[in-house]
């Protein structure tokens, strides 16, 4: 159960994150559910240790909740801005 919770997370926060953030990201179902995945963990980590949140807490480990969504799509969004300035992509 615990895999599926991740999957949704991921494509739930991955598809959000693209829809916010400006420009062209490009990529498939598969590269997007693995940008939310990755992101409910930076934002989750990232959360849990700035702000303590339980919510943040919660995104680091698949929990399906508004405050873990909302943590993995910040995460998100910032590994899209890190991944453009790698790539050199523009907005």
């Amino acid at each position: 159960m615990n895999i599926i919770a991740w999957l949704l997370l991921g494509l739930i926060a991955g598809a959000i994150a693209k829809l916010i953030y400006p420009g062209r990201q490009g990529g498939g179902i598969i590269a997007t559910t693995g940008l939310g995945i990755l992101g409910a963990i930076v934002g989750g980590y990232l959360g849990q240790v700035l702000l303590g949140s339980s919510s943040a807490a919660g995104a680091s480990v698949g929990a399906l909740s508004l405050g873990s969504i909302l943590f993995a799509v910040l995460g998100a969004i910032l590994l899209i801005f890190i991944w453009g300035l790698i790539t050199h992509q523009a907005t």
